[in-house]
C-alpha cells in the first residue's frame, strides 16, 4: 500500500483509536527514512556536507559542551538512503549555531511586570508552538542570571514530558524572551540544515525512541542535553531537506483536514445518538430499540446501560397492564407485615422529593417503608488472604460493589476465632455497601447463590423484603441516576476515596414502586437489553483490536518497504 492509497482509504481506519495521530507518525517516519520524496542527483550528496562539517569549529557557544574534538558522526548506526549522511544533533550547530539549555529562573527571579518573557515547558508543543504561559522577568534579572535570549526561528526541545523530546520552532514574541532550564535551545547552521527539517527529524518516532532509551528518572523522566546532543540525525542534501519539509507540510495539512472531518462526524453521530435515545425514551418499542444499535453511529455501552436503567425506573421500558394490581395495594399489605414486625415508620415522599412522574399504577415510597428488616455484619481482625475450602470468611465491600455478587472477595477468619452464623450471607439476600468510594458507596447486589460460611462485614447492610417486592427491581432502582444523586448529596466523609452512608439515609431513599407483575417484566426486559449491550461492547472491543492490528500492519508495510 502506498501513502497516497492510505490517505484515500482512510475511512477503513477512521475508527481506529488515534487514527490521525498514527498517520502523522507515519508521515514523519517516512520523512526521516528518505521515503517521502524522490532523490534528485542534481541536489548533491549529504556526505559532501558532512565532510564540510568536519572542518568547522564545534565551539559555537560558551554554554555548549566544548571538548577538543566533538564527534561529527554518531556511534549509533541507522539505515538511511545511500546519499544521506548521519551526524549528531549537537553538530547541527557547528560554527555559527547555538546548543544550550535554558536558564535556571526561580520564582524569586520573576516579575509579572517584567520586560522579558520566560518561555515554559507548556509552550513547547509537538511540532507547534503553544503560547500558553505568562511568566516574565526584568532585564536586570535576566542580565544578573546571564540568560540566553531566544531568537525567532530557534528550535525549542523539551527535556521533560509529555512527550519527552518534543520540539517546535519559536516564532518570536513582542517581548524579548528566554526559556527555562528544562528546555534546550537549538540554533542550527542554516548552510547545512533546514531548521524545519530538524523539527521533523526530532519529532519523528525514530528519534523519540532514541530519546526514551537515553532518558533517566523514575517518577518523571528527563534527558540531559549531553545525551540529547549525541543522538543521530540524518543529513540529506539541503535542497532535499526543503522538499521533504514541503511534503510533510502538505501531508500534515491533509491530516488536519481528516481530523476536522472526524470531529464533524463525531458531532453528527453524537446528535444522532442523542436523538435516538430521546426517541426510544418517548416510545421504547422494538423498532426504536433498533435505532440504539445503528451501525452508522455508535452509542457508548455505558450510555446505553444508563438510558435503559433510566427508562426502567420511570415506567417507560415495558407497557403497563391494566389488569396488574396497583402498587398502592402492595404497599398496604406490606404495611401490615411491617406493623406485625414492629418496624420503624418513615415519612411519605413529599412532592418536592419526586424527581419525575411515573405511571398512575406506581407509587412513590421510601426504601425503608417496603423492607421488613435490616442488619449489618461485623469486622473482626481477619487474615489478609481469602479463606480456603469450607473455612469461615468475612466479605469485603468489593463483594457487593459491582452489580454482581462476588463471593471470592473475602478475608479468612483467623483459626480459633468463633464465627457469627447470624451474619452469614444466604441466597436471595439484598446487600449494600455503606462505606466505599464516591462512585461505589451504597451500590447493591442480590445474592443469587453463595458458598456457605461467608459473613457480612460491618460495612455491608442486608435488607429483607416481603414477596410483594422483587429484589432485582429494587436493585435496579437503587442503581439509577436519581438514587446515585441522592446518595451523593447525603454521603458523609471529606474524601472522595472514602464515603459513608448511614442506614437511615438508605432507608429514606425515595423510589417509585410498580405493580409486582410489572416489576418482574421490567427486570426481564432490562436483563434482555443488558445482554444485547454486553454483546455490543464485546463486538466494539473486537472491532477496535482488529482495526489496531490492521493499522499496525499498514504502518509496518509503509515504513519498511523499499
Amino acid at each position: 500500500m502506498t501513502l497516497q492509497t492510505f490517505f484515500e482509504k482512510f475511512d477503513l481506519f477512521a475508527d481506529t483509536p488515534d487514527a490521525v495521530a498514527k498517520m502523522r507518525e507515519i508521515v514523519l517516519d517516512l520523512a526521516v527514512q528518505g521515503k517521502l520524496v524522490e532523490r534528485r542527483t542534481s541536489e548533491g550528496d549529504g556526505h559532501v556536507l558532512l565532510e564540510k562539517l568536519r572542518t568547522l569549529s564545534p565551539e559555537n557557544n560558551s554554554k555548549s559542551r566544548s571538548p577538543k574534538d566533538i564527534a561529527v558522526e554518531p556511534a549509533t548506526s541507522i539505515e538511511n538512503p545511500s546519499h544521506w549522511a548521519l551526524t549528531t544533533l549537537e553538530n547541527t550547530t557547528r560554527d555559527t549555531g547555538l546548543f544550550c539549555d535554558g536558564d535556571w529562573v526561580e520564582s524569586k527571579d520573576q516579575d509579572p511586570d517584567g520586560e522579558v518573557r520566560l518561555i515554559q515547558l507548556a509552550d513547547v508543543g509537538d511540532g507547534k508552538y503553544r503560547d500558553r504561559s505568562s511568566r516574565f522577568m526584568t532585564k536586570v534579572a535576566a542580565s544578573r542570571l546571564n540568560c540566553t535570549y531566544l531568537a525567532a526561528g530557534d528550535i525549542l526541545i523539551a527535556r521533560m514530558p509529555d512527550p519527552l523530546g518534543r520540539c517546535c520552532r519559536f516564532p518570536g514574541d513582542k517581548k524579548s524572551a528566554v526559556t527555562v532550564v528544562d528546555v534546550c535551545i537549538l540554533r542550527s547552521n542554516s548552510t547545512f540544515f533546514d531548521p524545519d527539517f530538524l523539527v521533523v527529524a526530532i519529532n519523528s518516532p525514530r528519534f523519540r525512541r532514541l530519546v526514551s532509551a537515553q532518558a533517566t528518572g523514575t517518577t518523571r523522566s528527563r534527558i540531559s542535553r549531553s545525551n540529547l546532543g549525541g543522538l543521530p540525525v540524518p543529513l540529506p542534501p539541503l535542497a532535499e531537506q526543503k522538499r521533504i519539509v514541503a511534503k510533510v507540510d502538505e501531508l500534515m495539512a491533509l491530516c488536519d483536514g481528516l481530523e476536522e472531518q472526524l470531529r464533524e462526524r463525531e458531532t453528527q453521530h453524537a446528535a444522532l445518538a442523542r436523538a435516538s435515545l430521546a426517541r426510544f425514551a418517548d416510545a421504547p418499542t422494538p423498532a426504536n430499540l433498533g435505532l440504539l444499535f445503528h451501525k452508522s453511529y455508535s452509542i457508548s455501552p455505558p450510555d446505553l446501560r444508563k438510558s435503559i436503567l433510566t427508562l426502567a425506573v420511570q415506567g417507560k421500558l415495558v407497557p403497563q397492564d391494566p389488569n396488574d394490581e396497583p402498587a398502592e395495594h402492595l404497599i398496604a399489605r406490606i404495611g401490615i407485615f411491617r406493623r406485625e414486625a414492629n418496624a420503624k415508620e418513615y415519612a411519605p415522599v413529599s412532592e418536592e422529593e419526586i424527581p419525575y412522574h411515573t405511571p398512575s399504577t406506581w407509587s412513590w415510597i421510601r426504601l425503608g417503608s417496603i423492607s421488613l428488616t435490616s442488619d449489618s455484619g461485623w469486622s473482626p481482625q481477619c487474615l489478609p488472604e481469602s479463606r480456603e475450602g469450607n473455612e469461615w470468611g468475612v466479605l469485603k465491600v468489593s463483594a457487593v460493589s459491582w452489580g454482581v455478587f462476588k463471593p471470592e472477595e473475602n478475608k479468612a477468619l483467623p483459626p480459633g476465632m468463633e464465627a457469627r452464623p447470624d451474619c452469614e450471607v444466604r441466597p436471595g439476600d439484598f446487600l449494600m455497601s455503606r462505606a466505599n468510594t464516591e462512585e461505589l458507596v451504597a451500590r447493591s447486589v442480590v445474592v443469587d447463590k453463595t458458598p456457605p460460611r461467608l459473613m457480612m462485614s460491618d460495612k455491608i447492610v442486608r435488607f429483607t423484603f416481603p414477596d410483594e417486592v422483587d429484589r432485582a427491581f429494587i436493585n435496579l432502582a437503587n442503581t439509577s441516576e436519581t438514587s446515585r444523586a441522592y446518595y451523593a448529596r447525603n454521603a458523609s466523609g471529606t474524601s472522595s476515596s472514602m464515603k459513608n452512608i448511614g442506614r437511615e439515609v438508605i432507608c429514606n431513599l425515595p423510589i417509585s414502586l410498580p405493580p409486582l407483575a410489572e416489576q418482574r417484566r421490567i427486570v426481564a426486559k432490562v436483563g434482555e437489553l443488558m445482554t444485547l449491550v454486553d454483546a455490543l461492547e464485546t463486538q466494539l472491543a473486537t472491532a477496535h483490536i482488529t482495526a489496531e492490528k490492521l493499522m499496525d500492519a499498514v504502518v509496518a508495510e509503509l515504513t519498511t518497504q523499499d
